[in-house]
């Protein structure tokens, strides 16, 4: 999506873990300004809104150190090198929540947090779920609870401020034209 690199004057710090990198750097901007910049390098990620036949969003209510607390999320996963979003999130919707979906159409692209990383997280709808015959056996850190709620709940979650995930709310976004009828006015 970004098509005007810096140009680098002088590669500073950088740290490799395990899913990111993080970077300092000493750069000239397009528009001649230089400085030191910080960035986290992430492959990207891709994310799905799942939708029940009924109606109901699958979301998994999430523990994550960072933010010290569960959060409310759509399920999503880390790319893997090389793997298209649309393989990435098939396979974690499956992973996280025990349901599998049938059709898939792209809500679009959209960087999380453009003032310090270049993640880029493709969101998709997951629609004509079904679910798994054996529910799938989850990572040792992974500490998560699926959770169904209808869009107008989750409207109202995000509008009382609750733990909601910032890629979540912008997925929801893109999505709602797809809802179908769902008044979002009152909640």
């Amino acid at each position: 999506m970004g098509n005007e690199s810096p140009e680098l004057l002088q590669k500073r710090l950088w740290v490799q873990g395990r899913k990111f990198r993080y970077e300092v750097n000493r750069l000239r901007l397009p528009n001649g300004a230089e400085g030191e910049w910080d960035c986290v390098r992430h492959p990207g990620g891709a994310l799905a809104v799942p939708v029940t036949p009924e109606g109901q969003l699958v979301l998994v209510h999430q523990y994550r150190f960072a933010a010290q607390g569960r959060l409310l999320e759509f399920p999503a996963g880390t790319l893997e090198a090389g793997e298209d979003p649309l393989t990435t999130i098939q396979r974690e919707l499956q992973e996280e929540t025990g349901y599998r979906a049938h059709t898939w159409r792209s809500l679009g692209e959209f960087f999380l947090a453009p003032g310090y990383s270049d993640e880029v997280i493709y969101a998709y709808l997951a629609t004509d779920l079904a679910p798994l015959a054996h529910q799938p056996q989850r990572d040792a850190d992974e500490d998560i609870r699926v959770v169904l709620l209808s869009p107008l709940e989750l409207q109202a979650a995000i509008d009382r401020g609750e733990g909601v995930d910032a890629k979540t709310i912008a997925s929801f976004f893109l999505a709602r034209r797809f809802l179908g009828g769902t008044d979002f006015k009152e909640v």
